[in-house]
């Protein structure tokens, strides 16, 4: 029996949250992780006076990454080179790795994109976008009539 995967660009018409259950065997392999272009996770929360937007890069320093303010779009992009050359007997040996990403991040209209903060400490860059004053939640008692 030969498998034969057709894909004729409609994912699952019927049910969209069914998955392959071919795909996973297909695609776990060294190989196929190597051609994935693979994107940090992120924790983004809100509380009362900033939005926190958090990106899990390890083995990144913070001069790697670029973040810019398009309109209302925030993109964090970063990028890494190594190269690693050992030279002996006649021989030559080298070793490539690049890593990039790009995440982009469409901020709020309570966003205030003059207050953009970026840190990058122990593999996780943290980014605290402050919110305008009128959309910071007001607290206040209710009298009852």
């Amino acid at each position: 029996m030969t498998l034969v995967k057709f894909n004729n660009g409609h994912r699952n018409a019927v049910n969209p949250f069914f998955s392959d259950v071919f795909q996973s065997l297909l695609n776990d392999s060294p190989i196929s992780d190597r051609l994935i272009n693979k994107t940090p996770a992120v924790n983004i929360a809100e509380t009362e006076n900033q939005f926190e937007i958090e990106l899990a890069a390890p083995g990144l320093s913070k001069e790697d990454f670029k973040i810019n303010l398009d309109k209302n779009v925030l993109s964090v992009s970063a990028e890494k080179k190594v190269e690693n050359v050992e030279e002996g007997k006649k021989y030559s040996k080298k070793e490539y790795a690049y890593n990039s990403f790009v995440r982009s991040f469409t901020l709020p209209e309570s966003a205030d994109q003059s207050k953009i903060e970026a840190e990058y400490v122990d593999g996780i860059l943290k980014l605290n976008v402050a919110k305008k004053e009128e959309a910071k939640i007001q607290a206040r008692e209710i009298a009852v009539k």
